[in-house]
């Protein structure tokens, strides 16, 4: 399984811990009538992952920020937050060379990426931060 792969499984993305924002919304992606222009985007089951890092924020003893820090969002989620590992997710979501050895510069550029990449996959994440 891909680091980002883990990222959307611990935030229950793609998997049966996810729920459907609308009554129905998956029923309709799943019936054999149903085509590639019914199955929009808006199809995709929505994740309140807001309320999700924000109750892990809340009841952790540590004062992580997860919308400006990558290495706390990886910290609420119980992923391994080391350069190492920030490396590597950093390197299978195309980070640039020249950001890469700068973490601070790499660091800034993952953490846009890995919210945009959430709210792609149906992660509610607030514009602001995912863009």
């Amino acid at each position: 399984m891909s680091f980002f792969n883990k990222i959307l499984s611990k935030l229950g993305i793609g998997s049966a811990e996810a729920a459907p924002a609308e009554p129905g919304a998956a029923a309709l992606a799943e019936t054999p009538a149903a085509t590639a222009a019914e199955a929009s985007p808006s199809a995709i089951p929505v994740v309140d992952v807001v309320a999700q890092l924000e109750q892990k924020a809340a009841a952790n003893p540590q004062q992580l920020n997860w919308k400006t820090s990558i290495v706390d969002l990886l910290k609420l989620l119980d992923l391994d937050s080391s350069l190492g590992a920030r490396k590597e997710l950093a390197t299978e979501l195309g980070c640039p060379a020249e950001l890469m050895s700068d973490s601070a510069q790499m660091n800034m550029w993952l953490h846009k990426q890995v919210l945009a990449r959430i709210a792609a996959n149906g992660g509610n994440i607030p514009a602001e931060l995912a863009n």
